[in-house]
C-alpha cells in the first residue's frame, strides 16, 4: 500500500504524530527498530547521548599479547571501497518494473506506517527544491481543446493556434508518464503537510519550443543554423516575449493546483508549521498556507561565449535567501519560474534546471529533486538497476559520456537524438553542481504517480539518488600514520577506556587500520578484521575530540561496514564497554559471547566485562538508509 495523495485521513493521522505540540510526537526511528514491539515504536523523547572520543573498545587481548595471537588479517581482501566506473553505467529508458510502486512498497498499512515514520520525522523541517519540467505541466489530461487557459491564445503574430504537445503515456510499459500536474501537486502538498519546506521551480521549455516551432525563422538564423548553442536557446526579443507568456502560464497552472491541494488540507483545520518558532505553534491562528512567487532571485546575461551572443538568455545572479526563508518559515510554498530580472530591470530567460541548482545551494536545501519528463533509470551493464551514486561515481559517468559541466550550462552530446538520456544526464549534471554547493542529496525521479512520496518516505525509493562523498578523506593506514594513530588513542588508553596497543603491534597490523584525515591530521581511526563464516570485527573506533558530533564517527563506521559488505562479511560485531548506546542506535544488537567465531571467542578478555554487539548487513541500500539518519 502506498501513500496515495488523496488519502488525507492518513495525512492527518501522521500529522498528529509529528506535530510539535502533539503528546504523541513521533521520534526519529531507524528502520532496524521496526522489529521492536509495537508498544515501543511511539516513545518519549530519549535522553541526550554522550559522544565520547572512544566509540568502540574492541580487540581486547591480554596486555602481553601480540598481533600474532589473532587470525591473519590477510583474510580481509577489500582494502578500499569499490566505485562504479562510468563505462559500467547506462541510462535506460522506462521505469524499471522491479521498482514499480506496487512491487516495492509494503503490502499493509501497518508496515507502511512503521516504515515511513522515521523518514517523516527526519524530513520534518528540512528544505527541498523540486523541479517540475514543462512536459509535466501539460501532461496528459489537459487536452488543449478542453483547457480554458488557452482559449483564444495567439502566436507571436497574433494568429490563433492550438497547442500540439506530444506527451507519452505508457508508464505501464515501463516508459512515459502516468501522472498529471494534479498528482504532482497533491504529492508536493502532502510532503508540505508533513513538515517539509518546499520550493518549486517550474520549467516551460516545451511550451516555448512548440510556440517557436511554428515560426521556423526563430529557430534558425539566415544560414539555417539552429539557434541553440551548448544546449542553451539563444533568446532574442521575440523569443523572450514567448517565454514571458509561457512562464506565466506554467506558473499559474502550478500555483492553482498547489493552492487547491493546500486549501483542501486547511479546510480540515490543518495548520502549517511555523518553522522559525515552534513555540508559537499552539497560539497561532489556523491559516491556510499560500503559494507565493516574486523576485526571489536576480539574473544576469550569459553574454558572449566562444563568439556566440546569447542575447536575453541568462543565468542566476543572486538568490534572495532571506526572503525565501521568511516565506518558507511562515508555512508557504515558494514557486519560481525561468524568468529572471536584473537589477537594471532587464528580463532574461534562465534555464530552470540550472535555476533549481543555484537556489538549492543558496538556501542550504537538504535535497534537490528533479522530475524527469519520461521514465528513466541507471543500469549497470544493461541489467542491474543502480538506485544510488556517490558524487565521484556521478562525475565519472558524466566524464565517460563527454558531458561538460559548467557554471552556466550542461553540455550534453546529442546521443543520436536520444532525448531520454540527454535529459537524464543534463539533470544529473545540475544535481552535481547543487551537491558541490552544499546540498546533501540530489534525486532524479520518473514521472510515475506517487514517485515523490516513495522516494522521500521509503527505503528503496523510486528514482536515482546522488549523495556527496561522505567518505572523502578515509583511506587505508600507512606506516607513516602510526604516530598519528598513537597520538589519537593514547589519552583513551591512559583512562583505561581502550586496550593498550604497543607501537610494534600497530606496525605489524597497520594494514588492518583505516584513518580519516583532514589537512594531514588524523581525526579518526578504526580497525577491521575478517573472520570465517561471514564475520568481521570493527574496533579501535576513535574520533579526535575537536571533530566529535560532526558525523566523523558515523562516516568511519559506515565506511568499514561497506568494506565488510563488499568483502562478503555480513555479520559485523564490536566489543564495547562505554559506548554501547552509539552502536545500538546504529543497528547493533547485544549478543552473547557464544555468537562470536571461535577464533575470536578464545581471545576475549572476560575480565574487562566487554559486551558483544552485532549487526547483520544485507544490502547497500540498508547502509544508504543509515546515512540519512546520521547526526551530521
Amino acid at each position: 500500500m502506498m501513500l496515495h495523495p488523496t488519502s488525507y485521513s492518513l495525512a492527518l493521522l501522521i500529522l498528529l504524530l509529528v506535530h510539535p505540540s502533539s503528546p504523541f510526537l513521533l521520534r526519529p526511528l531507524r528502520s532496524r527498530q521496526r522489529s521492536l514491539p509495537q508498544s515501543q515504536l511511539l516513545c518519549p523523547p530519549s535522553l541526550p547521548i554522550p559522544t565520547p572520543s572512544l566509540l568502540a573498545s574492541t580487540f581486547q587481548p591480554p596486555s602481553n599479547s601480540t598481533s600474532s595471537t589473532f587470525p591473519s588479517p590477510s583474510a580481509f581482501t577489500a582494502s578500499s571501497l569499490q566505485t562504479l566506473s562510468g563505462s559500467d553505467l547506462n541510462v535506460s529508458p522506462g521505469f524499471p518494473p522491479e521498482r514499480h510502486k506496487y512491487s516495492v512498497l509494503p503490502t499493509s498499512f501497518v508496515d507502511m506506517f512503521r516504515g515511513s515514520g522515521g523518514y517523516i520525522a527526519r524530513h520534518r523541517g528540512s528544505t527541498i527544491v523540486i523541479h517540475i519540467p514543462g512536459e509535466l505541466v501539460d501532461a496528459p489530461q489537459l487536452a488543449v481543446e478542453d483547457d480554458p487557459s488557452y482559449v483564444g491564445a495567439c502566436d507571436v503574430d497574433g494568429e490563433p493556434y492550438e497547442k500540439n504537445l506530444n506527451f507519452p503515456n505508457n508508464a505501464g510499459d515501463g516508459g512515459g508518464s502516468d501522472m498529471s500536474l494534479t498528482n504532482i501537486c497533491d504529492d508536493i502538498s502532502l510532503a508540505w503537510l508533513l513538515g517539509i519546506k518546499v520550493v518549486v521551480v517550474a520549467g516551460c521549455r516545451p511550451q516555448v519550443e512548440e510556440r517557436m516551432a511554428r515560426r521556423k525563422e526563430y529557430l534558425e538564423d539566415e544560414d539555417g543554423v539552429n539557434r541553440i548553442e551548448n544546449g542553451v536557446r539563444i533568446t532574442d526579443a521575440t523569443t523572450l516575449r514567448v517565454v514571458k507568456e509561457e512562464a506565466g502560464y506554467v506558473r499559474f497552472e502550478v500555483e492553482r493546483q498547489l493552492a487547491r491541494s493546500m486549501k483542501a488540507n486547511s479546510r480540515r483545520g490543518v495548520q502549517p508549521f511555523i518553522f522559525n518558532d515552534p513555540g508559537k505553534q499552539a497560539q497561532a491562528p489556523v491559516r491556510m498556507g499560500n503559494v507565493v512567487s516574486g523576485n526571489f532571485y536576480s539574473s544576469q546575461p550569459i553574454g558572449v561565449r566562444e563568439g556566440c551572443d546569447y542575447q536575453f538568455s541568462g543565468m542566476p545572479r543572486k538568490v534572495e535567501r532571506e526572503a525565501i526563508e521568511r516565506s518558507l518559515n511562515a508555512g508557504d510554498i515558494v514557486i519560481l519560474t525561468s524568468l529572471g530580472v536584473s537589477p537594471s530591470g532587464e528580463m532574461f530567460n534562465v534555464p530552470s534546471e540550472g535555476l533549481s541548482s543555484s537556489v538549492a545551494g543558496a538556501i542550504g536545501a537538504e535535497k534537490i529533486v528533479y522530475y524527469l519528463s519520461e521514465g528513466a533509470c541507471l543500469r549497470k551493464e544493461s541489467s542491474r538497476v543502480v538506485p544510488a551514486l556517490r558524487l565521484t561515481e556521478a562525475r565519472e559517468l558524466l566524464k565517460h559520456k563527454d558531458v561538460k559541466v559548467d557554471s552556466w550550462h550542461i553540455g550534453v552530446p546529442s546521443f543520436g537524438g536520444n532525448k531520454v538520456e540527454g535529459e537524464f544526464l543534463t539533470k544529473l549534471g545540475w544535481g552535481l553542481t547543487a551537491l558541490q554547493s552544499g546540498v546533501k542529496r540530489a534525486h532524479l525521479i520518473s514521472p510515475v504517480d506517487g514517485a515523490l512520496l516513495q522516494e522521500l518516505y521509503t527505503r528503496d525509493g523510486s528514482g536515482t539518488m546522488i549523495s556527496r562523498d561522505l567518505y572523502d578523506g578515509i583511506r587505508k593506514a600507512q606506516v607513516e600514520d602510526i604516530n598519528g594513530i598513537i597520538d589519537l588513542i593514547t589519552p583513551l588508553v591512559k583512562e583505561g577506556n581502550l586496550v593498550e596497543r604497543p607501537r610494534d603491534n600497530i606496525e605489524k597490523e597497520i594494514h588492518s587500520y583505516y584513518v580519516y584525515t583532514r589537512d594531514d591530521l588524523i581525526i579518526a581511526t578504526g580497525q577491521l578484521r575478517r573472520f570465517d563464516d561471514e564475520f568481521a570485527e570493527i574496533g579501535c573506533l576513535v574520533v579526535h575530540p575537536d571533530y566529535q558530533r560532526g558525523g566523523k564517527g558515523d562516516a568511519m563506521l559506515g565506511y568499514l561496514e561497506r568494506l565488510c559488505l563488499q568483502d562478503g562479511a555480513k555479520k559485523v560485531f564490536v566489543l564495547s564497554t562505554l559506548t554501547v548506546q552509539f552502536f545500538i542506535e546504529r543497528g547493533f544488537r547485544m549478543m552473547g559471547l557464544e555468537v562470536l567465531p571461535e577464533a575470536k571467542r578464545e581471545k576475549v578478555d572476560t575480565g574487562r566485562g566487554s559486551k558483544v554487539y552485532m549487526k547483520e548487513i544485507e544490502t547497500s541500500q540498508q547502509l544508504n538508509e543509515d546515512e540519512l539518519f546520521w547526526d551530521r
